[in-house]
């Protein structure tokens, strides 16, 4: 026996369903569908497709997690059945935001698609988020000011590219680039422009095959109280201002004079 027949099974006794009924919907012979249900026959690649498409859950959960051991019932279901979230809640019925440490950030990248890695995540509630499934991320660096070296930003999960907002900041989750919080724009139909606030950072392309997660900005939890530099383009506008003014000024005493 495997993980995957015993998952297959407990979600075809969960649904109440016949393995003649089952194996009917896979477009396959029962004889055939026993096999993978007592683990004497691995399933193909398509057979996985068709049996996750049919219980609406992620090929890679039906693999790799004892679904007997979770809530099925108290997970999101994505786009294209590509993973699940789990989503908690506490004794007022507010949903719990995980927030991802410095020091569970290494292991987000294999774990962010494993309800059990996700339940281990520190949580918090924030009731005025509203609705959507929310998680915490930190900061690194100087890229994106005024959020500081060990911030946590707090993101909105976005199902869809479709969503994302140009110009606005998010949390990216992506097999190359790791975890960044940047500000997006897109520039062609399945790629984003990903941009630093600190202008120092060049802007850089990411592809949508790229990408596992996108996260939309809500709000950010800091510690520090250091005041904010002026940002070059209030610099700049300070500036004009100041040159406006002196102009005004000589243009007043020339007409005096």
């Amino acid at each position: 026996m495997s993980l995957f027949s015993d998952n297959i099974r407990a979600l075809r006794v969960k649904h109440k369903i016949s393995q003649e009924k089952l194996a009917e919907n896979l477009s396959i012979t029962r004889g055939r569908y026993v096999k993978y249900e007592d683990g004497t026959s691995e399933a193909p690649y398509d057979i996985l497709k068709k049996i996750a498409l049919y219980f609406h859950m992620s090929i890679d959960l039906i693999l790799s997690v004892d679904i007997r051991k979770i809530d099925v019932q108290n997970l999101i279901k994505l786009e294209g059945n590509r993973l699940i979230l789990p989503i908690q809640v506490d004794s007022f019925g507010e949903n719990f935001i995980e927030i991802v440490s410095q020091k569970a950030k290494a292991g987000y990248l294999n774990g962010y698609a494993d309800p059990e890695y996700i339940e281990s995540l520190q949580q918090i509630t924030l009731p005025f988020l509203g609705p959507g499934k929310h998680r915490g991320f930190p900061v690194e660096g100087d890229s994106m000011p005024p959020h500081e070296d060990g911030s946590i930003i707090i993101g909105r999960y976005v199902e869809k590219l479709g969503e994302v907002m140009d110009g606005k900041t998010y949390i990216l989750i992506t097999k190359n680039e790791g975890m960044v919080y940047k500000r997006l724009n897109k520039n062609k139909k399945n790629t984003l422009v990903l941009e630093s606030d600190n202008s120092f950072y060049p802007n850089y392309e990411v592809k949508a095959s790229d990408i596992l997660e996108i996260w939309e900005y809500e709000c950010n939890i800091g510690r520090s109280d250091k005041k904010q530099e002026m940002t070059e383009t209030e610099a700049m506008k300070d500036l004009l201002l100041e040159l406006k003014r002196e102009v005004r000024e000589i243009k007043n005493n020339t007409s005096n004079a």
